[in-house]
């Protein structure tokens, strides 16, 4: 019997979907990859590039093709495409442009691989996973987005600097939209097991103050736009976050991350916003309910609001 091997369509050979098939194919992902894009020059290029370089990688094919048959048989769909952010521009700018998008990849992707689990990483991601499942029906725990898996290692690097720690000991975690309402979820913050407002430096004294943890947030919140100045576009750490979260539902890894998925929130209704869940093989197995205080709690509420009124703005759900 021949053994199935694990393959991962990426839509959007930019220089999201680029970097993250390249950190994928350097932590062997998957056993085939393919790009789908509708430039063809720019695909058939992107994946002969990568291609070339397998020898110093894990053993995989790689494809690429403007024919939306290079995703059949995918274990998991990765959707790239998107319009493009601006200096200066928000993230919830970009939601009819890309919304509009999705009415026109969806559709014959989920003919040509139903079966896969379909990871959004195209800004607003909240707003653009919120109308993917809406108008596609597919089941949440199968289609979710990127949310704040980026985020979250954003912080956790500040974190680690500010403490001088290695950032694996850090555990944190952004919460609520992808963009500029999200939250910093301090309260269940921890370092080593011991929580971050009870660390200490060198000198015995607290690190992570109440100045501290605002610069660091605002800093995290601001990131992107900081790249973007500078160099036009975010592509390395959100590949690279992007191809973690493949890896965790390829190796059923069942890892905690902050992915945005479909839940009713109380007081706002359907939104698509992070919450730390367990991911796996199925996709979202099932939320993991961190504590939270009271400031964070109405923070979250807030995030949910704007991320509610943007998709009702447009069309992503009924008003």
């Amino acid at each position: 019997m021949e053994s199935k091997t694990s393959k991962v369509s990426i839509v959007g050979a930019g220089a999201v979907g680029a970097t993250l098939a390249y950190a994928g194919l350097m932590r062997g992902f998957a056993r085939t990859v393919a790009l789908y894009d509708i430039n063809r020059a720019k695909v058939e290029a992107e994946a002969l590039d990568l291609a070339q370089g397998i020898q110093f990688m894990p053993e995989a094919t790689v494809l690429g093709s403007d024919d939306v048959g290079v995703v059949e048989g995918s274990d998991v769909v990765v959707i790239t495409a998107g319009a493009k952010q601006q200096p200066g521009q928000s993230r919830m700018e970009l939601a009819g442009a890309t919304i509009s998008l999705m009415d026109k990849v969806l559709p014959p992707l989920l003919e040509t691989a139903p079966n896969a689990i379909y990871i959004l990483v195209t800004n607003p991601v909240d707003v653009v996973t919120l109308a993917a499942i809406k108008k596609s029906g597919m089941d949440p725990a199968r289609m979710f987005g990127s949310g704040t898996v980026l985020d979250s290692s954003r912080l956790r690097h500040e974190i680690a600097a500010e403490c001088q720690v290695a950032v694996g000991n850090v555990h944190a975690y952004i919460a609520g939209e992808h963009g500029d309402t999200e939250v910093a979820l301090w309260s269940s913050a921890t370092i080593g097991g011991l929580p971050l407002n009870e660390w200490k430096g060198r000198d015995g004294t607290v690190v992570m103050t109440d100045s501290v943890r605002e610069r660091i947030h605002h800093d995290v919140m601001r990131s992107a736009y900081t790249i973007i100045e500078g160099k036009g576009a975010t592509n390395y750490a959100i590949g690279a976050a992007g191809a973690r979260i493949v890896e965790a539902v390829l190796g059923d890894q069942r890892r905690v991350l902050p992915v945005s998925t479909l839940i009713d929130y109380p007081g706002v209704g359907e939104v698509c916003m992070s919450l730390p869940a367990v991911v796996g093989r199925r996709g979202i197995e099932h939320q993991v309910e961190v504590p939270v205080d009271e400031a964070e709690r109405t923070a979250l509420a807030a995030s949910a609001r704007s991320i509610r009124e943007t998709a009702e703005r447009f069309g992503a759900v009924a008003a």
